[in-house]
């Protein structure tokens, strides 16, 4: 069976769940959406159980493809990639392997593609999950899943918080509209998620240079949404994740790699807290984000508060008596440098209107848009780092790890900060 012109390519990459994917194959035949209006594609990242047969299984019911790569390592993004390119249709949906999709799943993500609401630019649509709950998992959901179609899944558990969406106390927060919060970005995850395909390939598809377990998605959204993509909840595109076993200690190495891989691509504070979040363990204990929201949303504040606040002078009183030829970097730089200051000095401030002042007054130092929380130079790669005053108000929160940064990077540590 094969769509002619689809309107949706729903991509599912998968690695020996070949059950799992025969429940969200299911699902996806029993769409509301006439099924010569979407195809499905699975991309296998090697698999060595029943995969293949459970594929050809639902070709009746289904307009299918199906893409197989060697097993080298977890390699999702480029097997995600690889469906990719294999779809015909305008929108590309993202489901994983396991979660079931709602009879009016399709419908809600094309609904919001299609919307007449006068916004330009791409559009990313976050499907809400039911049951999506890493570390806390619904009980008995399993088994309900097994026995009982979705929306009856959906009745039984109604508004229990239990089954909610683990992201559900963010979207509640902003009224659902996913562009008030202040990482939009870190927000559509590939369990359930769509965008067009041409802004999906604009921006470079997904970065297969991240192997393993995530991040791979939240690099997509902050590339999709630094080239002006808004942010949509589809509370009608909604699927039931069903719970399995999960690894998370296993992938702690794994995940914070990657953070950090992001984190060299996208020097800046967000992405130093996102790095954060997962190099101090805390998404381990916490099935939403919203602390690293609040976090990110206090930091803006305090930009906000201090970007008028010079600094020229303590940098001065710290330099004194620093032998010349030393390696210097500047935690929270401002706008305004002491002629003391070597031209050589790494400078780093989390205002990026203050950075580009600096470098309009033809500053020769090395800037760098950053909180100091994690920076991107090598260990012990300086002589001295000076943290200054304008980190004051971040200091309780992020001043451990401010100061943990400024020794791993440097011989000696000057701080204004308690």
């Amino acid at each position: 069976m094969r769509s002619t012109s689809p309107r949706a390519s729903v991509v599912i990459p998968t690695y020996n769940r070949a059950e799992e994917l025969r429940a969200t194959l299911a699902s996806l035949a029993e769409q509301r959406l006439p099924a010569d209006e979407f195809e499905v594609i699975v991309a296998d990242d090697g698999s060595s159980d029943s995969t293949a047969e459970v594929v050809r299984s639902f070709e009746p019911r289904l307009a299918l493809r199906y893409f197989f790569q060697e097993d080298r390592g977890a390699r999702v993004a480029t097997a995600r990639n690889a469906g990719a390119r294999m779809a015909e249709a305008p929108v590309l949906i993202s489901l994983d392997t396991g979660t079931i999709a709602g009879p009016g799943f399709l419908q809600g993500h094309l609904a919001l593609h299609t919307a007449q609401d006068g916004e330009a630019g791409p559009r990313v649509v976050i499907g809400y999950t039911y049951g999506y709950r890493p570390f806390d998992p619904t009980p008995g959901l399993a088994e309900a899943v097994a026995a009982l179609p979705p929306e009856a899944v959906r009745r039984r558990y109604g508004e229990d918080p239990s089954f909610q969406d683990c992201r559900h106390p963010e979207f509640a927060s902003v009224d659902f509209d996913a562009d008030a919060l202040p990482l939009p970005w870190i927000m559509p995850w590939t369990v359930n998620m769509s965008v067009a395909a041409v802004d999906f390939w604009r921006v470079g598809g997904f970065d297969e240079t991240f192997e393993g377990w995530g991040v791979e998605d939240l690099d997509l959204g902050l590339r999709l949404y630094k080239a002006g993509a808004r942010f949509r909840v589809g509370r009608e595109a909604w699927a039931i994740e069903t719970p399995h076993e999960r690894d998370p200690a296993g992938n702690a190495d794994g995940v914070t790699h990657n953070a950090l891989h992001l984190l060299k691509k996208f020097p800046e504070p967000a992405v130093e807290l996102n790095w954060a979040w997962f190099a101090t363990g805390e998404w381990l204990v916490q099935d939403n984000s919203a602390a690293l929201h609040a976090r990110y949303a206090s930091l803006l504040d305090w930009t906000d508060e201090v970007a008028a606040l010079g600094v020229s002078h303590e940098i001065d009183t710290m330099l004194r008596d620093v032998p010349a030829g030393s390696r210097v970097a500047v935690f929270g730089c401002g706008g305004s440098l002491p002629r003391s200051l070597p031209v050589t000095a790494t400078l780093f401030d989390f205002d990026a209107r203050v950075l580009a002042g600096v470098a309009a007054g033809n500053s020769l130092h090395r800037v760098h848009h950053a909180l100091g929380v994690r920076t991107c130079l090598p260990d012990q790669s300086v002589d001295l780092v000076i943290v200054t005053s304008r980190l004051r108000g971040v200091w309780e929160q992020h001043g451990k790890q401010i100061l943990a940064e400024a020794h791993r990077i440097g011989g000696a540590v000057r701080s204004r900060c308690p």
